[in-house]
């Protein structure tokens, strides 16, 4: 990926009305990059997909692409495809009508488009479905086709609206890795919108997190995961548990526990709320005199692999806390609703805010 940014959003700022949907968004996106834009409804995300497309204006604000100024070009002078949740295809067009439908707009030579579709449609895990029409695939199909269209006219930027969140749940995950896997083969600049932190972390090569129309961190998923910024991002992307907590002269207060290595701590005093992931409470003793408490278990979740498991731990919270133990350790140490842990603190993956 080149240092120089491919596209540059400055100061994007849109109202409707009263109604403020972004505020001044600054964002650089690199050649090459797939970016996530990850956030609840409402946020702001398409609606600033859109003004990248041009299919909204910006109240102000500027968005440069490839070094050239685009920030009131119409979307037919833009250089990008789009994929959108509804696939949009033309029903009454083939397969292969759909994928050349821009290619012979720009009448291109009828054995040019035949063979661009046929590699087009290998492309995406296709072949030999010219002739169907769109009523004649799965969803999972039609979203294929949906982004070989997009892709027809080799764009510069592509562009996906929530291309996954009409299919089924082994669906979207078997397509996500082939979207991921041809962009990469490709190397096309992707932005994709979606509100499933999963889809994001999974991905993405950096994740932009927002929330009421602005942007609240932008990072690698590693580091939206293990460093967010804000209470916001700790609570969105991934399970995490809430605690209150009481700082004073650096040491932190967590129901009957005092914790005076708790580097979040510093430079805080009075109240806070302590964010904690479930996979950094851990079931051991651990040897390097980590901080531990009494718990036991109220309830099992059972999600596969691993489990969700709810337990009262009163030194430290007066709600149960979650902690992630994989299926075999479980069997393992035969635990069950009604057993006795020693949980481990790791000061270090203590958040607060």
């Amino acid at each position: 990926m080149s240092d120089r940014p491919f596209l540059s959003l400055r100061r994007i700022h849109k109202s409707f009305g009263a109604f403020v949907a972004l505020r001044d968004i600054d964002l650089d996106i690199a050649q090459g990059e797939l970016v996530c834009f990850l956030g609840p409804s409402g946020c702001g995300k398409t609606t600033l997909l859109r003004i990248i497309a041009g299919l909204e204006v910006q109240t102000h604000g500027s968005v440069e692409q490839a070094g050239r100024d685009i920030s009131r070009l119409p979307p037919a002078d833009r250089d990008y495809g789009i994929v959108f949740q509804s696939y949009a295809l033309f029903p009454n067009l083939s397969v292969a009508d759909n994928v050349g439908y821009g290619l012979v707009n720009r009448r291109l030579p009828a054995a040019q488009i035949r063979q661009r579709v046929q590699e087009l449609i290998a492309l995406v895990g296709l072949p030999g479905s010219d002739a169907k029409f769109p009523s004649q695939l799965s969803g999972g199909q039609q979203q294929r086709i949906a982004l070989a269209r997009a892709l027809a006219m080799q764009p510069g930027l592509l562009l996906l609206d929530e291309p996954l969140s009409a299919l089924d749940a082994l669906e979207r995950v078997r397509l996500r890795q082939e979207i991921r896997s041809l962009q990469q083969q490709l190397g096309v600049t992707t932005i994709m919108v979606t509100h499933d932190q999963e889809e994001a972390l999974s991905m993405a090569d950096r994740i932009v997190v927002m929330n009421h129309g602005v942007i609240e961190q932008v990072g690698t998923p590693l580091e939206i995961y293990r460093e967010p910024a804000s209470s916001f991002v700790a609570d969105f992307v991934g399970k995490v548990n809430v605690l209150p907590g009481h700082v004073e002269a650096g040491v932190l207060r967590l129901a009957q526990l005092n914790l005076a290595q708790v580097g979040a701590a510093q430079g805080r005093s009075g109240e806070v709320k302590v964010y904690l992931r479930p996979e950094d409470i851990l079931v051991r003793t651990a040897s390097s005199g980590a901080p531990q408490v009494d718990a036991r278990i109220v309830k099992i979740e059972f999600l596969g692999a691993f489990c969700h498991v709810q337990v009262d731990a009163p030194q430290i919270s007066d709600k149960p806390l979650v902690v992630d133990l994989s299926l075999n350790f479980l069997s393992e140490q035969g635990l069950r609703e009604g057993s006795d842990l020693v949980l481990t603190l790791m000061p270090e993956r203590i958040k607060i805010y």
